[in-house]
């Protein structure tokens, strides 16, 4: 007997995940494309043409029914993307962020029902369903990718507000005057705590500090955030105290972030998270350092226990059925 299907995307920074998923939540077959394209038309394309294959590859299991996408900047209540600093493909003829009509352009391409989400809300949505947030109905998902995500959930509900894009914590100050951020705003979490900010954060250490660093082998404009993993890995001392110094801002957010919905957990997902060894210890020390008495100890901080980005896949697929 067919089976009822749905397709779930977790569109990033660097690339875009497809999952094509069953009534319980199992992934039965997936792709990957790049997110680093320059026109909007190709990477609709390449988007489009990955839908119809998986599509075609299900057949033969089920019909897809519909798709649901996490995205950055997305909207739910508009199905669109809107001034997303970190998808080149939704820039305007002036060069700045535009917004996108996501839902409606995948939706004329593929024939099928697109529902749209906040990336970060996508994978809270899966993590809640089928990972270490399962049976909560209070916590925060933080994204740490090529940008800083955020997904709440109180009561058991995804927190949307009034216009669709509640929980910008990424964008809340981490630091008074700092960096210039994406966004337009300055010292953003997410220019901090991102994996291009602990490159930048490199840089800016390399430039003022005058220890030996295996990162000084490197051009600077190139570092990235897996060469300061590396070399930390090796003991670098310069590398080590960019995490430390990481590990520091995002403490400090995190208790602000427990002030103003008293989550049981704060789940953290995303690529930076591999290297959460070199910064676990001291964010929570910070954590704590900066919380209210009755939290302290309370709240727990919490990994995704799910595959890749199978928790955004999942919770974007979930927004189709």
């Amino acid at each position: 007997m067919a089976k009822d299907l749905v397709l779930g995307i977790d569109i990033g920074g660097q690339s875009s995940k497809l999952g094509v998923v069953d009534a319980d939540g199992a992934i039965i077959e997936q792709t990957v494309i790049s997110s680093l394209q320059t026109e909007l038309l190709a990477y609709i394309t390449d988007l489009t043409n990955a839908i119809k294959e998986l599509v075609a590859k299900t057949a033969s299991i089920g019909t897809v029914k519909g798709i649901g996408i996490g995205a950055p900047d997305g909207n739910y209540y508009r199905g669109t993307i809107e001034f997303a600093p970190n998808l080149k493909w939704s820039y305007g003829p002036d060069g700045k962020p535009t917004i996108v009509e996501l839902a409606t352009l995948v939706k004329n391409f593929t024939g099928l029902p697109v529902t749209v989400t906040n990336d970060a809300n996508a994978a809270a949505m899966g993590e809640m369903a089928y990972g270490v947030a399962r049976g909560m109905k209070n916590f925060i998902m933080i994204t740490l990718g090529t940008g800083v995500g955020s997904g709440i959930v109180i009561d058991g509900k995804v927190v949307y507000g009034h216009d669709g894009f509640a929980g910008e914590l990424g964008h809340t100050c981490a630091v008074p005057g700092g960096r210039q951020c994406g966004c337009g705003l300055t010292g953003c979490l997410e220019a901090y705590t991102s994996a291009m900010g602990v490159a930048r954060t490199a840089r800016e250490m390399l430039a003022s500090d005058s220890r030996d660093s295996l990162l000084r082998k490197l051009d600077p404009e190139s570092i990235s955030s897996k060469d300061v993993y590396d070399a930390a890995k090796q003991g670098d001392a310069l590398a080590l105290e960019i995490f430390q110094f990481t590990g520091r801002l995002l403490g400090k957010s995190l208790a602000d972030f427990i002030k103003f919905s008293a989550p049981e957990a704060i789940v953290l997902f995303g690529g930076l998270t591999k290297s959460r060894e070199f910064f676990h210890d001291e964010m929570i020390r910070t954590m704590e350092e900066n919380q209210l008495s009755f939290w302290k100890g309370k709240v727990k901080v919490l990994y995704s226990s799910l595959k890749d980005s199978d928790a955004a896949i999942l919770g974007a697929s979930a927004l189709a059925w």
